[in-house]
């Protein structure tokens, strides 16, 4: 193999691999800008197949849940900050502190907090289907 040739085939290998780091990288920079901490989860005697779920999502400054879903019935109240919450077909609705919003079941949205400078937080109730993940992320 001719030396120029090994040098590219390098190149590009060394290449493919510093994409694939800083794709990484970001990746888990946009899974830790957003955590969930389920705080309560319970059956509905009367509601097969569904659970309540209550959880508190902290949101870091700047931070963003890219286009999502929830199997299940949203509710949101915010504790502090100012998030921005962006649902398909609608106009953005910024929420503060002290007030709150719904997402009917499956109704695909985006959340990300309006400062980059001051982290916000959000208690959330979900009636959701058992066995599903807390939120299914959409392209």
């Amino acid at each position: 193999m001719k030396k120029s040739l090994k040098f590219t085939i390098a190149t590009i290998c060394a290449i493919s691999v510093a994409v694939g780091v800083l794709h990484v990288s970001s990746l888990k920079a946009q899974t830790q800008s957003v955590t969930r901490t389920e705080i309560l989860k319970t059956d509905l005697v009367g509601m097969d197949g569904y659970e309540g779920v209550m959880y508190v999502t902290d949101v870091a400054p700047g931070g963003v849940a890219p286009r999502h879903s929830h199997p299940g019935y949203e509710f949101n109240y915010v504790l502090k900050g100012a998030l921005k919450f962006e649902p398909d077909g609608e106009a953005p609705i910024l929420l503060k502190a002290g007030q709150a919003t719904f997402n009917p079941l499956g109704h695909v949205h985006k959340v990300s907090n309006a400062s980059t400078t001051e982290p916000a937080q959000l208690v959330v109730v979900l009636i959701h289907q058992k066995g599903k993940p807390l939120a299914i992320p959409v392209q």
